[in-house]
C-alpha cells in the first residue's frame, strides 16, 4: 500500500502542551459524550489497548477538549481516541480544556485532531474534507493550507466519494489504499469500478498496474482538441487551475491540452471587459 502523509501540523496552538497547563480542569469521564460530528468511525481495538496502557501508566498527556452540553455533560470536540481509551484504563476524572465553540470549529478541531494522532483513513478523511468544503464553506485551499496538503489533493480526496460504497468499504477496512482508489475512479461506470477494484484487492496489484488495468477496462479520460489523453490527476490539476485563474481574474476560464502544451481561454463579454482585464495583469502585485 502506499504510504500516506501526515497532516504536518500539530495541536499546540490549541491545546495547552501539559495537562497541568492553564484552563485545565478534571472532568469525570462518565459526563463526557462522544462528538456526533466527528469524522472518525472506526478505531482499531489494539491501538486502544496500547493507548490504555500507556495512559495507565503515565495518565493522559494531552487533556481531551470539550464543550459543556449542560450542568453536568460535556461533549468532546477533540481527544475521543484518549476518552475512549481512559475508559477502557478504568479512569473516573480526565483533564479537560473546556471551550465554546460553533459547529464549524467542532468539526475543523475533530478533523485536525483526529489527523494529527492518527491518520483517518481515506474514507473518513475524504468525508471529513467534503463536510469542511460543502457544508460548512471552507475552500479547498484554506483547507488545503491547514491540514498540509495541496488544493488538487484536497479535490482528490473529496472525488473518492464518488466510488461505489462496497470500494469505499474497501478502502475503508484498508484493503485498497487512496491511490487505487484514484486508480478506480478512472473507469467511467460504477460496475466496472467494482469489478476493478475486486481484481485490485484479490490479486494485491500495485496502484500502478491499477491504473494500467483502469486505462485497460476502458476508462475513458477527456481530451482535448488534438486528443491528448488525461489522467485522473491531471484532469484534476486542469481543473484547479482553471478555478484559481477564474477566482482570480473573474472571468470564465478554459484550459485546453495540446501535444505541446496547453490553450487557456478566457471569454469576455466586450472590448472594455478585455481593457480591464489588460489593466488588471499589468497591475503589479
Amino acid at each position: 500500500m502506499a504510504e500516506r502523509r501526515g497532516m504536518g501540523r500539530g495541536l499546540g496552538a490549541i491545546l495547552p502542551d501539559k495537562p497541568s497547563g492553564p484552563g485545565v480542569r478534571e472532568l469525570p469521564v462518565a459526563e463526557i459524550e462522544a462528538n456526533p460530528d466527528q469524522p472518525r468511525r472506526r478505531f482499531d481495538p489494539s491501538g486502544l489497548e496500547a493507548l490504555s496502557g500507556s495512559i495507565l501508566a503515565s495518565g493522559v498527556v494531552q487533556p481531551l477538549i470539550v464543550r459543556k452540553v449542560s450542568s453536568n455533560s460535556y461533549e468532546l470536540i477533540a481527544g475521543e481516541r484518549r476518552w475512549r481509551a481512559a475508559q477502557m484504563a478504568g479512569l473516573e476524572t480526565v483533564p479537560v480544556v473546556i471551550r465554546d465553540s460553533d459547529e464549524a470549529d467542532r468539526l475543523e478541531v475533530a478533523l485536525i485532531e483526529n489527523m494529527v494522532r492518527e491518520d483517518l483513513n481515506p474514507v473518513e478523511e475524504a468525508r471529513a474534507c467534503a463536510a469542511l468544503v460543502e457544508d460548512l464553506g471552507l475552500t479547498k485551499e484554506d483547507l488545503g493550507r491547514r491540514v498540509g496538503r495541496s488544493r488538487p489533493q484536497i479535490s482528490n480526496l473529496i472525488r473518492l466519494l464518488d466510488l461505489p460504497d462496497d470500494v469505499l468499504e474497501m478502502l475503508e477496512t484498508g484493503q485498497l489504499s487512496e491511490g487505487h482508489g484514484r486508480a478506480v475512479l478512472q473507469v467511467s461506470d460504477n460496475d466496472g469500478r467494482r469489478m476493478l477494484a475486486r481484481k485490485a484487492r484479490d490479486r494485491e496489484w500495485s496502484v500502478r498496474r491499477t491504473e494500467e488495468e483502469a486505462r485497460s477496462a476502458g476508462a475513458k479520460p477527456r481530451s482535448g482538441a488534438s486528443g491528448v489523453s488525461l489522467s485522473a490527476e491531471e484532469k484534476e490539476a486542469i481543473a484547479d487551475l482553471s478555478e484559481r485563474l477564474e477566482v482570480r481574474l473573474d472571468l470564465p476560464v478554459r484550459i485546453r491540452p495540446r501535444a505541446d502544451g496547453l490553450t487557456i481561454e478566457i471569454r469576455v463579454e466586450d472590448f472594455e471587459r478585455a481593457a480591464g482585464l489588460a489593466d488588471k495583469l499589468e497591475r503589479p502585485q
